[in-house]
């Protein structure tokens, strides 16, 4: 540190090592071009000043950062955690640092953020977007940002995209249900202005349908949030409803909201699943470690943020490039909460 506390600067380290500034510069940014001895005398004089580059000066005068940004639906969900570890990996082998932030599901939180990272000069931008077709993300693409979605799907193909299959994820879950021999089945979830929840609320009337079971024993429950204590809500919900109109079985489109189903149903006293079988979406982590193993339709959580990394990366080194949709395929992992071990007699 140079006198009276002031942080050293290039010039500091120019006069220290007894160089020119543009010898500095050299060390910093093009190392061969200068001899190990004059090098060597200027790295010293760096160590013993405490010299750090201003690396934001620098890529200011790029005119772009080492940094990419994921704007996360809901930074209370562990899936968009695991999405986001999938993206960093891909970042730390780019050489790259990631920047994360949350819209909380809040579309004016989601276009300040934005509006930051423009600011920020971001390589490139990867959101789960409240609504993927909303104006402040192709404004963001006009600034010359390449923006990939993660989870949903654009409109048009505006925009690179990584999701799964929705709508298959939530026949695929029905369908398990009705094969346990269930013919009155609930299905939690909301709002439906997210795309996913009404994807896997499409998928699983479909399937119904399919089977030939009557429409109104597939029951809605719409949910304000996709949240453990909207889950534990729908459970008093599912318990107000006649017994001999009650579904035995239930559809969550999310695992957070079947945990807090499965909490408040344990707590209500009911047997899962014998007396309510349980299926969720994402297979998070703290899903096959409930106090019931929940069933769930898995997503590829960190492929689908290393895909969508990889496509923001091959955008923004420019050249000739045409936007994909890459859909990942749905998975069901059947645990306890649905399938019934047989009786040891």
């Amino acid at each position: 540190m140079v006198g009276n506390g002031r942080t050293p600067s290039v010039k500091d380290v120019a006069a220290a090592a007894g160089v020119s500034l543009g010898t500095v510069s050299n060390v910093m940014n093009r190392p061969e071009v200068v001899s190990p001895a004059t090098r060597e005398r200027v790295e010293r004089a760096m160590a013993e000043l405490g010299f750090v580059r201003n690396e934001s000066a620098r890529q200011l005068r790029a005119g772009t950062s080492r940094t990419l940004a994921y704007v996360m639906l809901d930074g209370g969900n562990p899936f968009f955690h695991d999405v986001a570890q999938g993206i960093e990996l891909a970042a730390e082998d780019a050489d790259l640092s990631l920047f994360i932030c949350t819209s909380n599901g809040r579309a004016d939180r989601e276009a300040v953020h934005l509006d930051r990272l423009m600011q920020q000069r971001v390589q490139g931008v990867l959101i789960t977007p409240v609504n993927p077709d909303a104006p402040h993300l192709a404004e963001i693409s006009r600034r010359g940002i390449p923006v990939v979605i993660v989870d949903r799907v654009g409109a048009g193909g505006a925009f690179c995209s990584v999701a799964v299959d929705d709508v298959l994820g939530g026949r695929i879950a029905v369908e398990h249900l009705a094969e346990q021999g269930h013919t009155r089945v609930a299905v939690v979830g909301g709002p439906e202005s997210l795309g996913q929840v009404r994807e896997r609320l499409e998928g699983a009337r479909q399937v119904w349908a399919e089977l030939g079971l009557p429409a109104e024993d597939l029951i809605y429950l719409p949910t304000e949030a996709l949240s453990v204590a909207e889950g534990r809500s729908a459970g008093e919900r599912l318990a107000g409803i006649p017994a001999r109109r009650r579904p035995t079985a239930a559809f969550c489109a999310n695992d957070l909201l079947a945990l807090g189903l499965l909490q408040q149903s344990i707590g209500a006293g009911l047997r899962v699943p014998e007396d309510l079988a349980i299926v969720g979406f994402d297979d998070i982590e703290f899903a096959a470690a409930a106090a019931v193993p929940l069933s769930s339709v898995r997503q590829p959580r960190q492929e689908l943020g290393r895909a969508a990394a990889q496509l923001v990366l091959e955008e923004a080194a420019g050249g000739r490039h045409e936007h994909q949709q890459l859909s990942f395929v749905p998975e069901l992992v059947a645990r306890a909460s649905t399938v019934l071990r047989p009786k040891v007699f």
